[in-house]
């Protein structure tokens, strides 16, 4: 049986597999990986130029794979270390938000995750936006005690969020998950647990601006891109 033709023009076999795409994000944490590395030693400067200048430009997982494959793994929490310098800010064990019948609650921005939520609020929107939040740790843990409207996060590649341990109510749950690179450990995965009565659970990813839907690029790119 014939091979197919790639859409380099290439022939390939037809069992093999086509390669994986890499997304910004997936270079921008392969750099990061690699700033990190040589800061600890374990590069020198022309390896580190020589990778950096594969990692941007290169156009699939096993390339970037590559270049990480004899470094240590590096924990998510050591890129934030400097945001929260930066910011003045400490992680907090427990953020408890007790609201009813008032305003929409909004965490956005450059706002510190911390370890545990507590959300007992009643008949006010929820927004938790992770696009440009400061994660200093792998796991977020939050206790749901919520009744109507809408109970909304907003991920980034790499955060997972687990919907299971949620009692739901007369309530739909939306989840729209980022692309992300299956081979690249969660950054952030948020366990959701309690019960949510009425109204919606919607996880999704950033919505892109015009200029970004023009030119068909992703919502989210991290800093340095």
């Amino acid at each position: 049986m014939p091979g197919e033709i790639s859409p380099t023009g290439k022939q390939t076999g037809p069992a093999s597999p086509p390669e994986l795409r890499a997304s910004h994000a997936d270079r921008d944490r392969v750099v990061d990986v690699l700033r990190i590395a040589a800061g600890d030693g374990l590069l020198t400067a022309d390896e580190l130029d020589e990778r950096l200048e594969v990692a941007l430009s290169a156009r699939t997982l096993s390339e970037l794979a590559t270049l990480t494959a004899d470094l240590p793994p590096v924990s998510a929490s050591v890129g934030a270390l400097g945001a929260l310098g930066a910011l003045g800010a400490e992680v907090k064990d427990v953020v408890r938000i007790e609201q009813v019948h008032s305003g929409a609650v909004e965490r956005a921005g450059r706002w510190v995750v911390p370890r545990r939520m507590e959300l007992a609020v009643t008949y006010c929107a929820v927004t938790l936006d992770f696009t440009d939040a400061v994660i200093t740790h792998d796991t977020l843990r939050i206790d749901v005690a919520m009744t109507g409207k809408a109970l909304t996060l907003i991920t980034r590649p790499g955060i997972v969020v687990d919907t299971d341990g949620l009692h739901l109510v007369h309530t739909k749950v939306k989840y729209r998950q980022p692309p992300t690179s299956p081979a690249a450990p969660p950054a952030l995965r948020v366990e959701l647990v309690g019960q949510k009565a009425h109204g919606r659970v919607v996880v999704r990813p950033p919505r892109r601006t015009f200029g970004q839907w023009l030119l068909r690029r992703p919502a989210f790119r991290p800093e340095g891109a």
